[in-house]
């Protein structure tokens, strides 16, 4: 099992990939945020969701991925269509131009990624794959499971009134 140290260093390497992110964050069409790109991706990679679906998958809340969805919605990338199971709900999926606009967003990102990792082997790059893949897999479904803070110590058991010390009573007690 690794020591203290080791896991210290691992939280500050996993911190630091958000310079991987921001700079694949760079390289997005300036009308495409990172949120609107990873509805888009979720959408390419699930098919059709319902909003709900998609607020839980991308582990925000309603309000947020309603705003995701209008801002995809008003570029013509997703159409938002009434559920037939429950009309009060939406369901989203791709237009056309919005598999164009996801399909973009792969090559710029597949481009960037070949271009920094120029110098690793193939197998470096399928062991950091799997590594990262078991990673997510033992933090399990994220979005569900709330962090919790650890649990104060329990209180000592109480000690038998046989064990306690006497006390004194005054002569008004004893009465």
């Amino acid at each position: 099992m690794a020591g203290q140290a080791q896991y210290e260093e691992l939280a500050r390497q996993l911190s630091a990939v958000g310079a991987v992110k921001r700079d694949l964050g760079r390289i997005l069409p300036q009308d495409c945020s990172a949120g609107s790109a990873g509805v888009l991706a979720l959408l390419g990679r699930h098919g059709d969701l319902r909003m709900s679906a998609l607020s839980e998958l991308l582990a925000v809340d309603m309000s947020v991925t309603s705003r995701h969805a209008a801002h995809l919605a008003d570029r013509g990338w997703v159409e938002r269509s009434p559920d037939p199971a429950d009309k009060r709900s939406r369901i989203l999926h791709l237009t056309p131009e919005g598999r164009t606009m996801l399909a973009e967003l792969s090559r710029r990102s597949t481009e960037l990624l070949a271009e920094r990792l120029d110098d690793w082997t193939d197998a470096e790059i399928g062991r950091l794959i799997g590594l990262l893949t078991r990673l997510r897999a033992s933090f399990g479904d994220c979005r569900t499971i709330a962090h919790r803070p650890p649990l104060p110590p329990a209180p000592p058991p109480p000690v038998p009134v046989s064990e306690q010390a006497p006390t004194t009573r005054t002569p008004a007690q004893a009465t």
